[in-house]
């Protein structure tokens, strides 16, 4: 596997490359210090492209959003993975909005490596920390109880065998693991949660487990 590390300070990016290279996790095929630079590094060359990009929220300059934004408009098969100390649900909803493939917690250094080759296999990385931020709520006096509505509206708009699948999906499942669960097919499943997304206008699999969790508090 070859990565990128993209963070402010160098001793980030040297402390994990050190890190990822001792134990064979990855090749680091270069690293920056801000959001254009990385954009630039990006695409300098064919071979420059990593496998996946590891880049942080907040650098001077142009911030890792706006380069993940650009990188992923002339690269949509970009594996981009964000590592920051920022936790707000703007900017985690603002990365997976992007089509990110993970957001994790600079203090939780060891699940860097495992997260790597998560997203390598394709699937879409987010810390515990990260899924509470998502998932909690923040009382507003002037606001009703609308869960049940908001899950009665969910409920209405898919049909039995596509709530199975969305509720397995919320629940960390991948393709294969719902194909076994529901006996349908992997292809099956895959063309399914491709409607459900289309239908409830979302555009990843983490966007609608998020929706389906906060529907179902």
């Amino acid at each position: 596997m070859r990565i990128a590390i993209v963070d402010d300070d160098p001793i980030v990016c040297q402390s994990l490359e050190t890190i990822l290279t001792a134990t064979g996790t990855a090749e680091v095929l270069w690293t920056a210090n801000d959001g254009d630079a990385a954009v630039r590094r990006y695409f300098e060359t064919p071979a420059s492209r990593p496998d996946v990009l590891l880049i942080d929220i907040q650098m001077p300059g142009t911030s890792g959003l706006d380069a993940a934004r650009e990188i992923l408009a002339t690269d949509p098969a970009a594996r981009i993975l964000f590592l920051t100390t920022f936790s707000d649900q703007s900017y985690i909803a603002q990365a997976m909005g992007l089509g990110a493939k993970g957001y994790l917690i600079k203090q939780d250094v060891a699940a860097v490596g495992p997260a790597l080759q998560a997203v390598m296999a394709g699937q879409v990385v987010l810390g515990a920390e990260v899924l509470g931020k998502l998932t909690e709520r923040t009382p507003d006096p002037a606001d009703s109880d609308d869960s049940g509505d908001t899950a009665d509206s969910i409920e209405g708009l898919l049909g039995e065998r596509e709530r199975e699948i969305t509720a397995l999906v919320a629940e960390g499942l991948d393709n294969r693991d719902i194909a076994a669960r529901l006996f349908l097919s992997e292809g099956t499943v895959r063309n399914r949660i491709s409607a459900i997304l289309d239908k409830l206008g979302l555009t990843n699999r983490t966007q609608l487990a998020i929706l389906w969790l906060n529907a179902h508090r």
